[in-house]
């Protein structure tokens, strides 16, 4: 079968969730400590609606079942620049190329639409897949989540010309 990706609309919701609910604890286990797991995970697996809405946040997808979801929007301020948001490939699917597929779906859409770099605020365990791509770690942040939850991260940037 055939690995198709496509953009997301709010129908998306249910099994772009689900695919976060089984991939972050699976995924993210290795890198961070149960209590802030415990503190991150209830907010991180949710879907967000505005960005299933954006038009540049996609889903792969094989025979109806979503495999992956993931996207970028462009930085409110510089419009050369564009981040990369909420990328998670299904735990029961990672190793088949789905989230490089995401990933280079989204630069591609990204420079046409005149992008010419990328930020990801990367979790400590997707470290060696965003480097894969070239990305290149700027330093270590702290991403504040609803409710004041603080999640280590990697701010990580690359060139796309």
């Amino acid at each position: 079968m055939s690995i198709t990706i496509r953009p997301t609309t709010l129908a998306d919701i249910a099994a772009v969730g689900a695919v976060f609910e089984r991939a972050y604890p699976k995924l993210l286990a290795s890198a961070y400590p149960a209590e802030v797991l415990d503190a991150a995970l209830p907010i991180i697996v949710k879907a967000q609606p505005n960005l299933l809405e954006c038009g540049t946040f996609y889903v792969a997808e094989e025979a109806g079942t979503v495999l992956g979801a993931g996207g970028w929007t462009r930085d409110v301020k510089d419009a050369t620049l564009g981040h990369v948001r909420h990328v998670a490939t299904d735990d029961r699917h990672v190793r088949r190329g789905i989230g490089r597929r995401l990933i280079e779906h989204c630069f591609a859409q990204a420079r046409i639409a005149g992008v010419t770099q990328m930020e990801c605020w990367s979790t400590l365990s997707a470290e060696p897949f965003y480097q894969s791509f070239g990305f290149e770690i700027v330093g270590p942040m702290d991403v504040t989540l609803e409710g004041g939850v603080s999640f280590p991260s990697l701010r990580m940037r690359l060139s796309l010309v």
